[in-house]
C-alpha cells in the first residue's frame, strides 16, 4: 500500500532536478502498477515540496509502517489513491459478490433437492417394478418345467 523514497544521491547536483523528474515520472508509473496508494519520503530537497509532498498530519503519520518510523522524523508524502474510497469501493463490491455467490449457492441448492427427489422417485419406482416382477414370476412359473 505504501512505497518508501528512501535516499538519494547524485555526484552531479547540477543534474538532480532534471534527474528527479525522471525519477519521479517512473516512480509514479511503478506505483500505479502495483497499487500504491501513499508515497513516504524523509528527503527535504524542495523538489519533492514541489511536486505535491507534504509533511503528514498525526492521522496521517499513524498509518506510517512500524519499520519505517526509524528512519527519521522529516517525513513528506503525497497520496496517489484515496485509501479509504478505494477500501469502501472494495467492500461494495464485495458486499455485491458475497450476495451473488449467496444466490448462486441457494439455486444450486434447489436444484439438488430437485435432482435428489427425482432419484428418489425413480429408485422406488424401480424398486416397486422389481417387487411386481418378482412376484408375477413367482406366480406365473411353470410347473412343469421341474
Amino acid at each position: 500500500q505504501y512505497a518508501l523514497l528512501h535516499s538519494e544521491g547524485f555526484s552531479d547536483f547540477s543534474a538532480a532536478d532534471p534527474a528527479r523528474e525522471l525519477f519521479w515520472d517512473r516512480v509514479q508509473t511503478l506505483a500505479a502498477n502495483h497499487g500504491i496508494f501513499r508515497i513516504w519520503t524523509t528527503e527535504g530537497s524542495p523538489f519533492w515540496t514541489r511536486w505535491g509532498f507534504q509533511p503528514p498530519t498525526e492521522q496521517l503519520l499513524s498509518r506510517l509502517p512500524e519499520r519505517w518510523k526509524a528512519l527519521g522524523k522529516n517525513w513528506l508524502t503525497i497520496q496517489l489513491k484515496d485509501e479509504d474510497a478505494v477500501a469502501e469501493a472494495l467492500s461494495t463490491k464485495f458486499a455485491g459478490f458475497m450476495d451473488s455467490e449467496k444466490q448462486q449457492t441457494a439455486r444450486i441448492e434447489e436444484n439438488a433437492k430437485t435432482l435428489k427427489t427425482i432419484i428418489i422417485v425413480l429408485g422406488f419406482g424401480i424398486f416397486f417394478i422389481c417387487v411386481a416382477l418378482a412376484i408375477y414370476l413367482l406366480r406365473h412359473r411353470n410347473p412343469f418345467s421341474e
